[in-house]
């Protein structure tokens, strides 16, 4: 797909124009972009015999704690080796062209920071930050005593990496504040997400009761499509350049 030729509707680049606040939700798809593999591909060689359930819960965790530390310890090699794509950084440049820019995230690889977004909700968590599975807060640094997984330096339980698990609740700060952006906002970007996995999947939904324009970046159909007020089909990395060239030309 060649982003010159890609035609960005005159009422949405009019829409992101004038909006005082813009809300992006991105998904699985962005980072894919980035060769970050999604959560169902990373069972590949090693770890092709288990489940993703077997290795992203916390009974999974109190069954076998080396074993998940070592999975999330190979991830976060993958996601170290990836790059922001095009498409991230597009994201970073539209937040410093308008008024506010809020970015909810359902990926851990922590590279929408990296591209220099700055205003990050994470629903999931981040892969690169650590916390205590028995205290439930982050640490920052400890003793490396050969211990896998390493101890907490406050309490000595295990050390986990800070993301949601299955069965595990997302984080109440984030996803009231993920709803009340969606519900305030003017323009909402649903990019690179299937739109099935809640409460995620809700937000852009809130945002058009709300009266928000609703655009769906995508390179398949989902729930949204045909309710998105612009449904655009293709990568992040192509589409979102192309959008912030037509909105904001140089």
């Amino acid at each position: 797909m060649d982003t010159s030729d890609f035609k960005i509707p005159a009422a949405l680049t009019e829409a992101l124009r004038r909006a005082r606040h813009i809300v992006v939700l991105t998904g699985s798809g962005i980072s894919a972009e980035s060769g970050v593999p999604t959560f169902r591909d990373v069972q590949t060689g090693l770890w092709s015999k288990f489940k993703p359930e077997d290795l992203a819960t916390p009974e999974a965790f109190e069954r076998n704690p080396k074993l998940v530390w070592g999975w999330y310890a190979w991830r976060r090699e993958l996601v170290a080796k990836a790059q922001p794509n095009p498409g991230h950084l597009a994201l970073a440049e539209i937040e410093r062209r308008v008024p506010k820019l809020t970015l909810i995230t359902q990926n851990v690889d922590g590279l929408h920071q990296r591209a220099g977004s700055r205003n990050v909700l994470e629903l999931h968590g981040n892969i690169n930050r650590t916390k205590c599975f028995e205290e439930n807060a982050v640490v920052e640094s400890w003793k490396e005593t050969g211990e896998v997984p390493p101890r907490c330096p406050r309490c000595r339980g295990r050390l986990r990496p800070d993301v949601v698990w299955f069965g595990e609740m997302l984080p109440t700060s984030a996803i009231e504040a993920a709803v009340a952006v969606s519900e305030s906002c003017d323009v909402f970007l649903s990019i690179g997400t299937s739109t099935i996995v809640h409460p995620a999947a809700s937000l852009p939904f809130e945002a058009l009761l709300h009266g928000a324009t609703v655009v769906e970046i995508n390179p398949d159909a989902t729930p949204l499509t045909n309710r998105a007020h612009h449904a655009l089909a293709g990568p992040a990395g192509k589409i979102l350049p192309a959008l912030l060239r037509a909105a904001w030309p140089e």
